[in-house]
């Protein structure tokens, strides 16, 4: 089963969503108001997944991803917010988290999101990626200003991070280009070598703001 954190400062919002999670049988093994109390819950329990609201007083959603890198905490981010403006949605992406959606997704896009994190996918609500990309091209790159150039991807690594930028994890990837998972992992690696990218989200980001990727 399934396990996930949910961080959020509104308890009536995590028992609610505990509560859903419980009857889509995904366990919700922790809970925390803030980002030092997740910091905590996070290691103490070790979740597949960590449900991320980014608005929060004291220690927000940034400042917990923030944390979770300099701390190589290497458990996807699922940010889960009612805010969808840009600044937040591409501040919460360059610092690691793997999904954005917004608080009015349904039960079945939520799970689905979890389970594709957990399988080391990525997931973007589709009512903010138009807006998400125009940012990112007419921003800096998301590799940073002193990031090396990008390298040429060969047809088999733009295939792969095609799919890496709809949200497949590896083991999908594998099923639809009739490869072992582990030669999809290789790809990726590969990949993110080659955009200078610390990790799938970020390849995404990049690829799209250098042109690499179409829309």
């Amino acid at each position: 089963m399934t396990s996930v954190v949910v961080v959020d400062d509104q308890t009536l919002v995590r028992q609610g969503i505990r509560g859903l999670l419980e009857v889509a049988e995904i366990d919700v093994v922790g809970e925390a108001d803030d980002g030092r109390a997740a910091l905590a819950v996070i290691a103490e329990t070790s979740p597949d997944v960590i449900l991320l609201d980014l608005r929060m007083p004291r220690f927000d959603g940034i400042w917990t991803l923030e944390q979770l890198r300099a701390e190589e905490v290497d458990i996807p981010v699922l940010v889960l917010t009612t805010f969808d403006d840009d600044e937040l949605v591409i501040g919460a992406l360059r610092t690691g988290a793997r999904g954005y959606l917004l608080k009015d997704v349904t039960l079945k896009q939520l799970t689905r999101a979890i389970h594709t994190l957990a399988e080391g996918g990525t997931l973007i609500a589709p009512s903010i990626t138009d807006r998400m990309l125009r940012a990112i091209r007419s921003g800096p790159s998301p590799a940073g200003p002193e990031a090396p150039p990008v390298q040429s991807l060969t047809e088999r690594e733009l295939e792969v991070l095609r799919l890496v930028a709809h949200g497949y994890s590896n083991r999908e990837i594998g099923d639809v280009l009739f490869l072992a998972e582990g030669t999809v992992k290789n790809h990726v690696s590969t990949i993110l070598t080659k955009l200078g990218a610390r990790d799938r989200t970020n390849a995404v980001l990049r690829a799209l703001h250098e042109g690499i990727l179409d829309d």
